[in-house]
């Protein structure tokens, strides 16, 4: 299975999706903020990041063209909350493959997942 990098600044959100994946087989990793998911993936070279937009210390935004700075191909989905439309169209300029509105049902978390990792 993939190792993926979860990534928001709510721990219960971080749980309720570690769960949902490592249930698949899945290995999790988290971290609680962008800066730290950079540091995270430089680190561990996940199959995909799935990463909220806002977040104290360095946004969602930011650490995603960090990483894609970093790692061209980078798989990233990221999770928003409604109404942020116009930073969802930034993140898909920037290179992220899909996003998530919150809230999501697990359905929607597992079809994207599987849509990028094929």
């Amino acid at each position: 299975m993939a190792k993926i990098l979860i990534v928001d600044d709510a721990e219960f959100l971080r749980v309720r999706i570690s769960k949902m994946l490592s249930g698949d087989g899945h290995e999790i990793v988290e971290a609680e903020n962008g800066a730290r998911a950079v540091e995270q993936y430089k680190i561990i070279h996940p199959d995909l990041v799935l990463m909220d937009i806002t977040m104290p210390e360095m946004d969602g935004l930011s650490a995603l063209k960090a990483i894609r700075s970093y790692d061209p191909k980078a798989r990233i989905i990221m999770l928003t909350a409604l109404g942020q439309e116009s930073v969802v169209l930034e993140a898909i300029k920037s290179g992220a493959r899909d996003f998530i509105v919150k809230p999501f049902e697990r359905e929607r978390v597992i079809n994207a997942i599987s849509k990028i990792l094929g």
